[in-house]
């Protein structure tokens, strides 16, 4: 018999399965309401669809880096609980996925499309919302070099970070990964923050300036000076570099330069 669209509301009126879900069930029931409820049961997608409604903002992230340090990868994935995201099947399929992301030259979006059924059973065995997060991939030519960090809490990774150098070293490059893990800049340089960001500060340290009642004729350089300190906190290359606060960024790269970064964070 033919699946009507009313059949298939029904059914999720009285299970709570997703639309997709009741309809296959209901077709292979051949339509029976009752039999397609108990398919769902037992393939545990009732209330699959009341899951997708609850927040996820747990999770854990997977840092994959190739042997030659030309390619790297991040994935996130998404949970309710910190149980479910240091569960074994979480973070195997996080790391399953980073993986797979740095193997493969086709788009990212691509490749995490070809884990969906794997995501699904992973939501019916673990019970929660469990969703795909940030996905991110790196690759790139010598002399170029890319590395990474992955910091670990409570047996999964929380935060990830990759990192793209124009020259120097592998350990270069890791430690301005670790250093990117503990300042959290927003942007590379100042050139890529954007205009109405800029002049949003501008006003608010103007503003800060004159109830402190700075005079009006030193308020330009005032200002200019806390807008580059401002900078200076958001911007990786002009930040007081962690492990010698005496040096920034820059100074440390000695004339190489990041081209690029990614930073992961967990419920972030």
């Amino acid at each position: 018999m033919a699946i009507t669209a009313a059949d298939v509301q029904a059914l999720r009126r009285a299970t709570g399965a997703g639309m997709m879900d009741a309809k296959k069930a209901l077709e292979e029931a051949g339509g029976d309401q009752e039999a397609a409820a108990k398919l769902l049961r037992e393939r545990g997608l009732a209330g699959a669809a009341k899951r997708e409604e609850r927040e996820n903002t747990q999770g854990a992230v997977a840092l994959f880096l190739g042997a030659d340090h030309l390619v790297g990868a991040i994935a996130e994935m998404k949970c309710e609980t910190d149980f479910v995201a240091k569960s074994k099947e979480f973070v195997a399929l996080a790391n399953k996925l980073a993986a797979a992301l740095a193997g493969s030259s086709e788009a990212p979006e691509t490749v995490a499309a070809e884990f969906n059924s794997e995501i699904e059973e992973l939501k019916v065995t673990l019970k929660e919302n469990i969703a795909l997060g940030r996905i991110t991939r790196f690759e790139t030519q010598a002399p170029h070099v890319i590395d990474g960090y992955l910091h670990i809490q409570s047996e999964r990774g929380v935060q990830a970070v990759l990192v793209e150098l124009d020259g120097g070293s592998v350990e270069l490059a890791h430690d301005v990964a670790v250093h990117i893990g503990f300042a959290k800049p927003k942007y590379l340089s100042r050139d890529e923050v954007p205009a109405d960001v800029v002049e949003s500060e501008r006003a608010t340290l103007e503003a800060i300036s004159r109830n402190e009642g700075k005079p009006e004729a030193a308020l330009p350089k005032i200002i200019e000076g806390r807008l580059n300190g401002f900078f200076r906190q958001i911007c990786l290359n002009e930040q007081d570099y962690a492990k010698d606060e005496k040096k920034s960024v820059s100074q440390v790269l000695e004339g190489h330069k990041i081209v690029r970064f990614s930073q992961v964070i967990v419920g972030a």
